[in-house]
């Protein structure tokens, strides 16, 4: 049945998960606290911190008796794909993994092929890279089950709600083990030590409707015939012929980049962004955005979002990790590459995020990076020039962000997050002129906004360069295959299409109706 009102209120932070208060308070807001039979479903929390003390709002969708529309599992509309036509999916990353599920909804029969292994396998490569810095260029931050959403925090937050059915995707996380609060909080997030078992069993939904999950089997080679793909060929040896292809390989696999230029498959060069991971104490982030010395106990660690111009370029934070870690995500040896990562509890001391400014084609040109793989080129030569900075490691290149700023080398160091460890570089040196001139301009324009985000408190790390895909894998707009290949739909973020999990999620499944579409 249809809810008779909806209602929103405002509670302080003690009072936000008391369910028999927040009950009677929405009950009363819609004039109902006398009705028995009334009842108060939670549909959305947020936080206000505007005021002077933080907030919870707090939406209610208000029933007039107990009969709240049930939710089924999505999963309770699939059937056995065992014997159907064949798609084969090319990534298990979210992009991947959704499109493979939404298949199985649709009657397909999804063959997923990952270079990486199973979530549970990865860890011990993660751990290679942390402890001692050996990088599997399989099996990685970026590349094994689950993408580089896995290991990275699993923060489900977009803006692309026109692209697909949010909704539906949290409720498949929710139905195959997170916490249904993702469902309600108005920024939901899981956390990189929930995340792997929640990818497990996605697998196993689609293993037990017939789909088939391959694990360790990367793309060598596709096999075209008359303009349509029909099979690909894998490192193994093994050749998977199917009825279309999705291509989700995420935005570090250059290996196929290079393979789909080399098969004359149409790629572009894309813009992307670059720059630097900066960590400050969560503590100064929860001072500055909810204006407490001492967090409350029912507030979560505080987030914030950073943006502004220099020079006509865009300089932002970027995949802000609250109560965080800074880690490795260099996806082959000889490159120093950072991202950050939250466990569900958010309760690491520090707080990081991406801090970078946008990397334009007309500008890679005029320092003479050209043709479809110059962003892709520039991007990567940043990554090896930090890396032979060090000493053969994966520790990594930091500057106190004042000295950043200033243009001096630090002396030394404070406490970081991350695991590989740290040493004083001149990141404004290491870094493109032109990029670190932008950065350490767009700090002094932030810190006009956020005092203290200029800090000898706080840190800069090298590098930031993963932030999207330096290649787009052009396809139509309307029917999303390939424009020279029939049967070849390239998804998610490493065709261009996508920027983190909910997005990707969604343009797996609007590429396997796509694929629908094409096949009946």
């Amino acid at each position: 049945m249809s809810a008779i009102s909806e209602v929103e209120i405002k509670v302080v932070p003690s009072k936000a998960f008391d369910a028999s208060y927040i009950h009677a308070e929405a009950l009363q807001k819609a004039g109902l606290s006398g009705n028995k039979n009334a009842v108060a479903v939670l549909t959305k929390r947020s936080i206000d911190a505007r005021g002077k003390n933080p907030m919870y709002l707090l939406r209610f969708e208000i029933y007039t008796d107990s009969s709240i529309p049930e939710q089924h599992p999505v999963s309770d509309l699939y059937a056995s794909v065992k014997d159907a036509k064949r798609v084969i999916v090319i990534g298990a990353g979210p992009a991947g993994y959704w499109a493979a599920l939404e298949l199985i909804e649709l009657g397909f029969k999804p063959i997923v092929l990952d270079r990486g292994k199973d979530v549970q396998a990865r860890r011990r490569d993660l751990r290679a890279i942390q402890q001692f810095g050996e990088v599997n260029p399989h099996s990685n931050y970026c590349f094994g089950e689950g993408g580089a959403g896995t290991y990275s925090d699993g923060k489900l937050y977009t803006r692309s709600h026109k692209r697909g059915s949010i909704i539906k995707v949290l409720r498949q996380l929710v139905d195959h083990g997170a916490s249904d609060e993702i469902l309600v909080d108005a920024h939901p997030h899981i956390g990189s030590n929930k995340l792997p078992n929640i990818i497990a069993n996605i697998r196993k939904t689609i293993e037990n409707f017939g789909g088939e999950v391959h694990f360790d089997t990367w793309v060598t080679d596709f096999e075209l015939a008359f303009g349509k793909l029909k099979s690909v060929v894998a490192s193994n040896g093994t050749r998977f012929e199917g009825d279309a292809f999705v291509l989700a390989t995420g935005h570090s696999a250059r290996d196929i980049f290079y393979l789909l230029h080399q098969k004359n498959i149409l790629i572009e060069a894309k813009p992307f962004a670059l720059g630097l991971r900066i960590e400050h104490a969560q503590q100064y982030i929860d001072k500055l955005q909810y204006g407490q010395e001492e967090r409350e106990e029912n507030l979560p660690a505080a987030s914030y979002k950073a943006v502004c111009q220099v020079k006509g370029s865009g300089v932002f934070s970027f995949c802000m990790c609250p109560g965080g870690l800074i880690v490795p995500a260099a996806t082959a040896p000889g490159e120093i590459v950072v991202n950050g990562m939250s466990l569900s509890r958010r309760d690491s001391p520090y707080a990081n995020s991406g801090f970078v400014t946008s990397v334009e084609l007309d500008e890679l040109a005029q320092h003479g990076y050209k043709g479809v793989f110059a962003a892709l080129e520039f991007q990567q030569k940043v990554e090896q020039d930090m890396w032979k900075n060090g000493d053969g490691s994966q520790k990594g290149p930091a500057q106190r962000v004042n000295d950043f700023v200033d243009g001096k080398t630090s002396a030394n160091l404070p406490d970081t997050s991350y695991i590989p460890g740290i040493y004083p570089a001149p990141l404004h040196e290491l870094l493109p002129k032109h990029i670190a001139l932008r950065l350490r301009q767009g700090i002094v324009e932030i810190n006009k906004k956020m005092r203290g985000y200029n800090t000898s408190e706080a840190i800069v790390v090298g590098t930031e360069s993963r932030t999207s895909s330096p290649i787009r894998i052009p396809r139509d707009k309307d029917n999303l295959m390939h424009p020279q290949v029939m049967g070849l739909f390239p998804c998610g973020e490493g065709a261009g299409y996508a920027g983190g999990i909910l997005s990707a999620a969604m343009d797996g499944q609007n590429v396997a109706h796509a694929i629908a579409r094409y096949l009946k």
